[in-house]
C-alpha cells in the first residue's frame, strides 16, 4: 500500500493559524505541477543535475504533506541523479501521481 498525504504536519507547523494553513496549501497547489512538470521535462532530456533540483525542491512539499517513506524515497532519488542514475524514477513518479491525486481532490 501506497503512504497517503495528510495535512497533519502542515497544521501542526501553522500552531493552528488557519488563514496560514491555508496560504501555504495554496502554494502547494500551484507550484507542485509546475516544478513536477520540469521535473518531468529535464528527466526526459537526460538533464539529471536539474532533475535532482527538481526533485530537492519537491522533497519539501512531500515533507510538508507527511510523506516520510516517500521523503526518504526522494533523498535516494536526488542523490542518484547527481550521479546519472535514474533508477528510482518509476517509484518517484509513483509518488508524483499519489500527491497530484491528493492535491486535485482535497478544498482546503
Amino acid at each position: 500500500m501506497t503512504e497517503q498525504p495528510n495535512l497533519e504536519y502542515l497544521k501542526q507547523f501553522s500552531g493552528g493559524d488557519q488563514a496560514f494553513e491555508k496560504k501555504l496549501f495554496t502554494v502547494l497547489k500551484k507550484e507542485f505541477p509546475v516544478e513536477k512538470e520540469t521535473y518531468f521535462q529535464n528527466l526526459k532530456l537526460n538533464n539529471f543535475k536539474l532533475a535532482s533540483e527538481n526533485v530537492h525542491k519537491i522533497k519539501h512539499k512531500i515533507s510538508i504533506l507527511g510523506l516520510e517513506k516517500s521523503y526518504q524515497l526522494a533523498t535516494e532519488h536526488e542523490n542518484n541523479l547527481r550521479e546519472s542514475n535514474a533508477s528510482l524514477k518509476d517509484e518517484f513518479q509513483t509518488v508524483l501521481n499519489v500527491i497530484t491525486d491528493f492535491l486535485e481532490t482535497l478544498n482546503y
